[in-house]
């Protein structure tokens, strides 16, 4: 990987990791290379999303590979994985180089899953959550840490303090 990546047009990402209803939805901003090229969401290896929605909701930790289970446990606690861009111009996996945005269509999935609260994961994801689906929703998202590995300030237990008093009431934490 060269120190000085070029800009590159992606899209579309990922679809909406979603059963027919969901209370919450967690949103990304777009999905990173390492998870566009698994094509599953927060595919990185040392990305925390999975770890910690397996902390909070009472689930084995899965595998890398094992899509089923990362899968089930969205599934099995009426959650939506989503991220907030369809499309756009990045360098490699630098959010803060995002530009040229086509947003996803946010508003009408959270009407058809039912959804009553949205969760971004990381300042990033809620910028672009307010400039773009806000004012299509009308529902406030709640901005929590993010489960990168760049955001290494936060260790796990702070995540799953902060994820866990946000998330709380969404998910059937034994």
């Amino acid at each position: 990987m060269s120190a000085r990546q070029e800009f590159t047009r992606v899209g579309p990402g990922l679809p909406p990791l979603c059963g027919d209803r969901a209370g919450a939805l967690i949103l990304g901003s777009f999905p990173s290379p390492k998870s566009r090229a698994q094509g599953f969401y927060y595919g990185h290896p040392r990305n925390r999303f999975w770890p910690l929605m397996a902390s909070l909701t009472g689930e084995p930790t899965p595998a890398r590979e094992d899509l089923d289970a990362k899968r089930e446990i969205i599934l099995r606690h009426d959650l939506a994985v989503w991220d907030v861009i369809r499309a756009c111009t990045i360098r490699g996996a630098s959010d803060a180089s995002i530009r040229d945005v086509e947003p996803n269509d946010l508003a009408a999935l959270i009407r058809r899953l039912g959804v009553t609260a949205v969760f971004c994961n990381g300042t990033t994801s809620g910028r672009l959550y307010e400039k773009y689906a806000l004012p299509r929703t009308g529902l406030p998202a709640v901005v929590l840490p993010s489960t990168s590995p760049a955001n290494a300030a936060w260790t796990m237990d702070r995540l799953r303090q902060a994820w866990g008093a946000a998330l709380g009431s969404f998910v059937n934490n034994p």
